[in-house]
């Protein structure tokens, strides 16, 4: 899944990079708001991390200019500001959560996966398909019961497709759901991590559409 994080502080925005991209996530960064507003104009984003205090344009302005353009990526608020009035300006100005700094990152990664699961309307965390369970809280894969062991973005390109059954994604919409701006992206990459997973979970599981990409079909 891609993430863009609106984060200032160097140092933060680093830590939490590193810890996203353990968990198989895409992080793009910006450093001030109207970067933030650029990013969202031509990237399609499953969240975005939105500090407060961001040089250029506040993120609370941000966040209202977002929603006024009918823009509804869940926005999670990652700030230092902890006044309760401050929590209800970003509530009420259309943030799906807040979580005050210094935080876990664990239960900054928990916040992320149920606002995702929320936005797509998937209530509880585990997903199906057959015999196959894939727990993004766990970052867990088991086939027939049996646990499978994946690299993080073996994880997130299969996450990508479960999530979409019946739906072809390209080859460019899985990259952009594994890899974040700066990382170097091979070119059969995808082929690689597809091949792999097949080995693992099975030949029949992603099929390969030609000319336009690749699916897992829907449950029978």
């Amino acid at each position: 899944m891609r993430i863009l994080l609106v984060e200032d502080d160097r140092m933060i925005a680093e830590g939490v990079r590193k810890a996203l991209r353990t968990d198989g996530f895409a992080v793009d960064w910006v450093q001030d708001g109207e970067a933030a507003l650029t990013a969202v104009g031509g990237e399609p984003y499953d969240l975005m991390l939105l500090d407060l205090g961001l040089p250029k344009r506040d993120g609370l302005d941000v966040l209202k200019s977002l929603r006024a353009r009918g823009n509804a990526v869940p926005v999670l608020i990652v700030t230092a500001r902890d006044a309760v009035a401050d929590r209800v300006k970003g509530l009420d100005a259309g943030a799906d959560d807040y979580l005050v700094k210094p935080f876990d990152l664990d239960e900054l990664g928990a916040r992320m996966r149920a606002l995702i699961r929320r936005h797509v309307g998937r209530g509880e965390s585990l997903v199906r398909h057959g015999g196959l369970t894939l727990d993004p809280v766990g970052h867990q894969v088991t086939l027939d019961g049996a646990p499978i062991a994946l690299s993080a973005r073996e994880f997130a390109l299969l996450e990508a497709l479960m999530a979409r059954p019946g739906a072809v994604l390209s080859k460019s919409q899985l990259e952009e759901k594994i890899y974040g701006w700066g990382e170097e992206i091979g070119s059969n990459t995808v082929e690689v991590y597809i091949h792999s997973l097949r080995k693992k979970l099975g030949a029949d599981l992603i099929r390969n559409v030609r000319g336009l990409g690749y699916m897992v079909a829907k449950d029978a």
